[in-house]
C-alpha cells in the first residue's frame, strides 16, 4: 500500500513540473475580453519618493477612462510597484508584473538608471513600453521597436534652458551642478553644446552622486568660481540641500533647473521659500491652466483621488500615459501587441497636457519642446517661455 501511495505521489509530482511550464507559456497576452493590464514602477518611498507621484497620475488617466466605460469593452487594471529609485528594485517588480502578473504593456516609470536596467529585459519579452518618465537619450536612440518615449530629452532641454540663459538673462557666468548618471550628464551635455555656439565655457561643471547628503564642498566650488547662475540636475532632495547650503553661506546666484524640480509647490515648502524665483523647464502646462482638459484631470482628481496633491508631478503621470489610451482606442477590439505597435508608430501631433507627440516606425523620440516657466511669490507659476523647440537637436535632420 505503502509503495502504490508513493507511486501516484510521483505521478502527481510529474504531472506538475510538466504542466507548469505549459500553463506559464498559455497565460494570456496582457488582455482578454475584459481587461487590458498595464504596469508602472516608480519610487514610492526612499530620496526620490517626490516623483512617486507620477505612478498615481497616471492611474487617475486610468480610473477616469474604465469609469467612462473602458476602452471597447475593456477595463484597464493598473499595476503600481515601488522600486525605490533603485536599479535592483526596478529589474525585481518589472519581472514579478511580466511573469506573474502578466501585464500588457507599460507605461511611465521614473528614473533613467532604473529604466535603462529593464529596456532590454522588456524588449526580449516584446512588451510595449510607452512614456518613459525619464528623458534619456539611450531610450530612443538606437531605435527599440517596443519603446516609445514623449519626454523631452534632457540634452534638447539643457539647449533650451542655455540659450534662455545667455539670451535673456544675459548671463555669462555659468555652473552647473548634475547627477552623475544619465540623467545628469545629457543635461550637462546640452548645456555645453549650447555654450560653445557662444564661445563660452561653463565656469564650474560638477557631478553629485544621487546619494550625497552634503553639497558644502560643491557650493563653495560654485561660488568660488563666480557663477552667475546655476544649473540643476539633481533630485529635490540634492536641490533642497544645495539651496539651504547655498542660503547659509550667502551665496545667492540665478537658478535654473531641469523640469524634474518643477512642482513649484513642493519645492517651494521644502526649500522653505527659497525656490522662489527658480527658472525651470516645464513638460506641460501649469496646474491653474484653464484649457478644457486640465480643469476635466483637476476636477476629476478631486473626486478619484482627493488624497492626492494636484501638481506636476502627479499630472506628468496623465502626459506618459495619454499615448496609449489613444493608440488602444485605434486598435478596436482587436487587440495585439503587434496592432499597438502600428497604432503608435502612426501617432501625430497627439497633445492633451504636454508638447505634440509624434512617432513613427523610424523615430520614437516624440518631441524636444519644452516650456519656461518661473516661480513667482507663494509658488505660484509663471510662464516666461511658450512650447520652444531645440534648434539644434541633431536626432530630427
Amino acid at each position: 500500500m505503502f509503495q502504490k501511495r508513493m507511486v501516484v505521489l510521483w505521478i502527481a509530482v510529474w504531472a506538475v513540473l510538466c504542466l507548469a511550464p505549459a500553463a506559464q507559456a498559455a497565460m494570456p497576452a496582457g488582455f482578454d475580453d475584459n481587461e487590458i493590464r498595464i504596469g508602472q514602477w516608480g519610487p514610492q518611498t526612499g530620496p526620490a519618493a517626490p516623483w512617486g507621484s507620477v505612478a498615481r497620475g497616471s492611474k487617475l488617466l486610468f480610473d477616469i477612462v474604465n469609469e467612462e466605460g473602458g476602452i471597447h469593452g475593456r477595463k484597464i487594471k493598473y499595476f503600481i510597484r515601488d522600486d525605490m529609485y533603485n536599479p535592483a528594485q526596478t529589474v525585481a517588480v518589472v519581472k514579478e508584473l511580466v511573469e506573474r502578473q502578466g501585464v500588457f504593456a507599460f507605461v511611465g516609470g521614473v528614473g533613467s538608471a532604473t529604466g535603462m536596467a529593464v529596456r532590454d529585459y522588456l524588449a526580449a519579452k516584446k512588451i510595449a513600453w510607452i512614456g518613459p518618465a525619464a528623458a534619456d537619450k539611450d531610450f530612443a536612440f538606437p531605435l527599440n521597436p517596443y519603446l516609445f518615449a514623449s519626454y523631452p530629452l534632457y540634452k534638447d532641454e539643457g539647449s533650451i534652458l542655455a540659450k534662455y540663459i545667455v539670451e535673456k538673462l544675459k548671463m555669462k557666468k555659468i555652473g552647473i551642478l548634475y547627477q552623475n548618471d544619465a540623467y545628469g550628464k545629457d543635461g550637462l551635455e546640452g548645456v555645453k553644446e549650447r555654450l560653445a555656439t557662444y564661445k563660452m565655457d561653463l565656469v564650474a561643471e560638477i557631478p553629485v552622486e544621487p546619494t550625497e547628503k552634503d553639497m558644502a564642498s560643491q557650493v563653495l566650488r560654485l561660488k568660488t568660481a563666480g557663477a552667475e547662475t546655476v544649473i540643476l540636475y539633481v533630485m529635490p532632495t540634492a536641490a533642497v540641500i544645495t539651496m539651504k547650503t547655498a542660503a547659509n553661506v550667502g551665496f545667492k546666484p540665478h537658478w535654473v533647473a531641469s523640469n524634474t524640480l518643477s512642482d513649484y509647490p513642493l519645492m517651494f515648502k521644502i526649500t522653505g521659500g527659497l525656490w522662489e524665483g527658480v527658472i525651470t523647464g516645464a513638460l506641460a502646462e501649469t496646474p491653474d491652466s484653464k484649457s478644457p482638459l486640465m480643469i476635466k484631470y483637476r476636477e476629476a482628481a478631486k473626486r478619484l483621488a482627493p488624497e492626492e496633491r494636484w501638481g506636476v508631478f502627479y499630472y506628468a503621470g496623465i502626459v506618459f500615459a495619454d499615448p496609449i489610451v489613444e493608440a488602444l482606442k485605434k486598435v478596436g477590439r482587436n487587440l495585439s501587441t503587434e496592432a499597438l505597435l502600428k497604432a503608435l508608430n502612426s501617432t501625430k501631433d497627439h497633445q492633451t497636457l504636454g508638447p505634440k507627440v509624434n512617432w513613427t516606425e523610424k523615430q520614437h523620440q516624440g518631441t524636444d519642446s519644452v516650456m519656461i516657466h518661473k516661480c513667482g511669490p507663494n509658488a505660484s507659476y509663471i510662464m516666461l517661455q511658450d512650447w520652444t523647440t531645440n534648434d539644434m537637436a541633431t536626432w530630427k535632420k
